[in-house]
């Protein structure tokens, strides 16, 4: 199967496919060929969003910073 052009294409082929399995019309060969092409799907998305995470260290100076959540500075 064909490698996404992108995370952004990948989570929309990845949605497409459990709305597929969760409507229950898909024949046991079909459902067991989304679910192995989801979990191909799955395991791109994460290596997309580790690549992303290390490149965030790397400009952070190899510590990440929380969000500010609303505290001292949001008045």
């Amino acid at each position: 199967m064909a490698t996404p052009e992108s995370f952004e294409q990948a989570m929309a082929e990845l949605a497409q496919l459990v709305t597929q399995m969760e409507s229950g019309q898909l024949p046991l060969e079909a459902s067991v060929a989304a679910y192995a092409r989801g979990s191909e799907l799955v395991k791109y998305c994460a290596a997309q969003l580790e690549k992303v995470e290390q490149q965030v260290k790397v400009l952070e100076g190899d510590m990440l910073k929380p969000f500010n959540d609303g505290g001292e500075d949001a008045e």
